[in-house]
């Protein structure tokens, strides 16, 4: 429940609450982020409940994650790379509980 939340509900806000004139379309990119789970397609099993994404697939690793800190540093990459450490967050907060 709280992971979808974080996936679903709190982008929601965060575009509405900071992205008034096109929440719309900041809130599809938000959703639309979430294709970066393809990567889990490469795992083997799939999915393991037990397992965490944070640096076991590709697009979770470390170093993925620090390219999308960089991107924040750019105004055509910057709703993205949001999108992408908000997942990041989720799926590292779904590590612990």
């Amino acid at each position: 429940m709280v992971h979808y939340g974080c996936h679903f509900v709190l982008p929601l806000f965060i575009s509405i609450v900071f992205f008034k004139k096109k929440w719309k379309q900041v809130f599809l990119l938000f959703v639309c982020s979430m294709l970066i789970d393809l990567d889990h397609l490469l795992a083997n099993p799939i999915f393991e409940n037990s397992r965490c994404s944070i640096n076991f697939h590709p697009l979770h690793s470390y170093i993925a994650i620090a390219c999308y800190a960089f991107g924040l540093l750019f105004k055509k990459t910057r709703i993205l790379c949001i999108a992408l450490l908000l997942h990041m967050i989720t799926d590292y907060i779904d590590c612990y509980l």
